[in-house]
């Protein structure tokens, strides 16, 4: 990226905090948003492996995490951009957990995971990194390991990077609710 878009992305960054500090995101644990994480944890069941460890990229406060029961999951480690989402992600006292902030622009995870979830994350990667956001994220994954993906209504832009001879679309749903513009569309994909 060149300077004015670092720029950018660092007053993005800004603008998170400002958000969770102010208690903008609280609707992400509420009813509407329950299907989506259900249908996440539905797809890792399905697709994955048995106790899977998870990579959830764009975390938040871990919400996805109180869906899963965490007896059947090895670990699950969170990464989102907001520090003060991942500072409330880590009051909590949460089994088999570890949060970090870190811009998805240049993570480089540590170790290989069984299910990687991009959870309402990938349509803000700047589109000059997000084929090198993909080969980091397949370069990080087991073998037979998939890759998750969550996008608000239509995401476009993003579908063509997992729809394509790199991956085996596993499953794919759009997730609805009873308001008409509220929907989502969550992909499973494994590589080819």
């Amino acid at each position: 990226m060149n300077v004015a878009d670092r720029f950018h992305n660092w007053r993005r960054k800004q603008r998170w905090n400002k958000q969770y500090r102010s208690g903008r995101w609280e609707n992400l644990k509420g009813e509407k948003e329950r299907v989506r994480y259900e249908k996440i944890v539905e797809l890792t069941e399905k697709h994955g492996t048995k106790n899977p460890n998870i990579l959830d990229l764009g975390s938040g406060e871990g919400v996805l995490l109180d869906y899963f029961n965490v007896e059947n999951i090895t670990s699950f480690y969170g990464m989102d951009f907001s520090s003060v989402s991942i500072k409330k992600a880590n009051k909590e006292n949460r089994n088999k957990a570890t949060f970090i902030c870190a811009d998805l622009h240049n993570f480089t995870p540590e170790m290989h995971y069984d299910v990687i979830v991009l959870n309402e994350a990938f349509y803000y990667i700047h589109e000059t990194k997000k084929r090198a956001v993909i080969d980091t994220m397949a370069e990080h994954l087991k073998p037979n390991g998939i890759i998750l993906v969550s996008i608000y209504r239509e995401g476009l832009g993003c579908w063509e990077y997992f729809k394509n001879d790199r991956f085996e679309e596993l499953d794919f749903s759009t997730i609805t609710t009873n308001e008409e513009k509220t929907y989502w569309k969550i992909g499973a994909y494994k590589l080819n």
